[in-house]
């Protein structure tokens, strides 16, 4: 499996944002599936993430409520709507998958890795 995340830019803040991660590969749909996010100066952090049905999904604490993540395996997509984006909100966002199906929160258990799509939140 490979990954692309697409879908970031510039927003203001309270506005939205849908990235969405392509994947290649015909495993895909047994894969599990997450987000994560890096701001300059900081450590990568988990976003959410989605079992390999999509019956399963969890999100960082700080989170819940305003993203939301959803897979369509027919696609090989993986989407993470944000809503009510904030400047803290800022970071390269990557989309990543691991093969035992799990939605973790674990970035270790993530085997493989898209490229990062930048999203600035600011007026």
């Amino acid at each position: 499996v490979q990954l692309q995340a697409s879908g970031g830019g510039l927003v203001q803040p309270g506005g939205s944002l849908r990235l969405s991660c392509a994947a290649s590969g015909r495993t895909f749909r047994t894969y599990g599936m997450a987000w994560f996010r890096q701001a300059p100066g900081k450590e990568r952090e988990f976003v959410a993430a989605i079992s390999w049905s999509g019956s399963s999904t969890n999100y960082a604490d700080s989170l819940k409520g305003r993203f939301t993540i959803s897979r369509d395996d027919a696609q090989n997509t993986v989407a993470l709507q944000m809503n009510s984006l904030k400047p803290e909100d800022t970071a390269t966002y990557y989309c990543a998958g691991n093969r035992w199906g799990r939605n973790s929160e674990r970035s270790s258990e993530y085997t493989v890795w898209g490229q990062g799509t930048q999203v600035t939140v600011s007026s």
